[in-house]
């Protein structure tokens, strides 16, 4: 791709980049976050950061970052409603958002653009690389990077469609929003709860909607995610596999089982399977006992994600027999189908 072309399609499109940030302790993350966006080499026409109900640091915001648009979080708080009041003041064709604890590689922005030249391209995401604070456990299996906000082992290596791009690593075009709505506040994470699937179900409600468009998934697009240490214990580990089947089960019933669970067949039929005799192997092959640990945690996030869902599933269930009348927004299917 040449650099005069890309420039064009930014000159085109117009970019609105929007971080989402809650707390001053990521206060150096964000500086680096906002930094990285600077200097992409095909920059964005506008930069926003915006707030989730903490007025000292919407004030720090504003007075340490000039050149950028600070705005207030006026939903709920959660990251869905500080996304959806970044849409609100975004002058941009494009909405690109980027977690506020990555930072994105020089051309991250150029290589998702350049993905939209395909009018059928709805949005594109990148990669998510883990930097850990620490070295990571060895029983952690790259299947479940998702657990701490990164990219997993068994998404495509090339260019590809994807049913749903990464919240924190996308850019999606204005006009989805304006067509199928934002952000469903009560699905995505809170300071307090590690859930997650915001983006999801708005994916999947562009693509029912828009059934002949698609995401891509560009894997040269590149953004890097620090984690934390407390990232890598069981117990966090267990915790966000256990609240994103709660999150799977708000997500089929807004969009139906069978878009809802489609990639989640591939990647408990496939995926997490090569995961499992990969640490086997490891074992038996290259007397590499950690790979014991591994294949447990393999069983133990599959395990604890489903019985979220389940649970997710029966509150729901219960929820509406407590109000009559309240039914799912789309029909469930009572048959998953195939992907």
């Amino acid at each position: 791709m040449s650099r005069e072309k890309s420039q064009m399609i930014l000159n085109k499109i117009n970019v609105s980049l929007v971080i989402c940030v809650y707390t001053e302790k990521r206060w150096d993350d964000i500086c680096a976050a906002v930094e990285s966006c600077r200097n992409q080499t095909t920059p964005p026409q506008e930069i926003i950061v915006s707030v989730d109900h903490n007025p000292r640091l919407y004030e720090r915001v504003r007075q340490n970052m000039p050149d950028v648009i600070v705005v207030e979080n006026t939903e709920q708080p959660g990251l869905s409603g500080a996304r959806n009041s970044g849409i609100r003041v975004a002058r941009g064709d494009v909405i690109a958002y980027l977690d506020d604890d990555a930072v994105a590689s020089h051309d991250w922005l150029e290589r998702l653009t350049y993905c939209l030249e395909d009018q059928l391209v709805m949005g594109a995401g990148g990669v998510v690389e883990p930097r850990w604070e620490e070295p990571p456990p060895t029983w952690f299996p790259k299947e479940f990077n998702w657990v701490i906000g990164c990219s997993y082992r068994g998404l495509p290596d090339k260019t590809a469609p994807i049913r749903n791009l990464f919240g924190g690593c996308m850019c999606i075009r204005r006009e989805i929003f304006d067509e199928v709505g934002y952000f469903r506040s009560g699905i995505g994470r809170t300071e307090k709860r590690p859930m997650g699937c915001e983006e999801t179900e708005l994916c999947i409600r562009a693509n029912q909607h828009w059934p002949d468009r698609l995401f891509l998934y560009e894997p040269r697009a590149w953004a890097f995610h620090r984690v934390p240490a407390n990232r890598g214990t069981w117990k966090y580990f267990i915790n966000r596999c256990y609240s994103e089947g709660i999150s799977k089960a708000m997500v089929t019933q807004e969009v139906g089982i069978r878009d809802g669970l489609s990639s989640e067949r591939s990647y408990t039929l496939h995926t997490l399977p090569r995961g499992v005799m990969r640490g086997i192997k490891d074992v038996i092959v290259r007397r590499d006992i950690t790979g014991a640990g591994r294949v447990a945690a393999i069983f133990t996030g599959l395990a604890a994600t489903t019985a979220g869902y389940v649970v997710g599933i029966i509150t729901q269930m219960v929820s509406r027999k407590d109000k009559p009348g309240v039914f799912p927004r789309n029909k469930v299917e009572t048959s998953i189908g195939d992907n």
